[in-house]
């Protein structure tokens, strides 16, 4: 899942910043946009809320249903166990588990995990090569830049009135129009 939204050298551009500052600290706002912009992204990925194993079958489960799975499919499993973890190939599929052959699975009864993992499947669109994603992103972090270097240069609330809080919940919200096409339905309860 590695993706570049926005670059170093793209940000120092649009602040005007050249080298005076070290490669670290831009960089962590360049992280941050991205991590920003990705959470509201929508991505071919369910959670996996349970495990278990018998010889070197792993079986996880799927909190919804898993039908934009299918045999064959090679997944990406994330924070389930040290041996489920990574790159499966999918050997069967029912209607909330994944099915995957991994010689190094050790025996495991049903148990849930927690915090829940992840499962990603093959993603259609490459968000990294779209122009309105990498915007938002730079958008993003040039307001992260800015609010880091000056905290009283706040934003303009809804209400237009000066507000000191820039990393308010208006962040997102000014790059929602970039975004709309790509944003994800469950992300955008609450």
């Amino acid at each position: 899942m590695a993706a570049v939204y926005v670059t170093e050298a793209e940000l120092r551009s649009a602040l005007g910043i050249g080298a005076l500052y070290s490669s670290a600290v831009v960089e962590e706002c360049c992280q941050a946009a991205e991590n920003i912009v990705k959470s509201k992204l929508w991505f071919n990925t369910q959670s996996v809320y349970a495990l278990e194993a018998t010889g070197t079958t792993g079986r996880i489960y799927i909190y919804e249903n898993v039908d934009q799975f299918l045999t064959g499919d090679t997944i990406t499993v994330e924070n389930v166990r040290q041996h489920f973890n990574g790159s499966q190939t999918i050997t069967d599929v029912g209607r909330n588990w994944l099915e995957f052959v991994n010689a190094q699975i050790v025996t495991r009864v049903y148990h849930t995990i927690a915090p829940w993992g992840r499962v990603y499947g093959t993603q259609a669109v490459d968000y990294a090569t779209l122009a309105e994603v990498k915007l938002a992103s730079l958008m993003i972090a040039v307001d992260i830049w800015q609010a880091r270097q000056a905290s009283n240069a706040g934003g303009i609330s809804p209400d237009f009135q000066p507000s000191p809080y820039r990393m308010g919940n208006t962040l997102m919200a000014r790059v929602r129009g970039l975004l709309a096409d790509h944003l994800a339905p469950g992300g955008q309860v609450g």
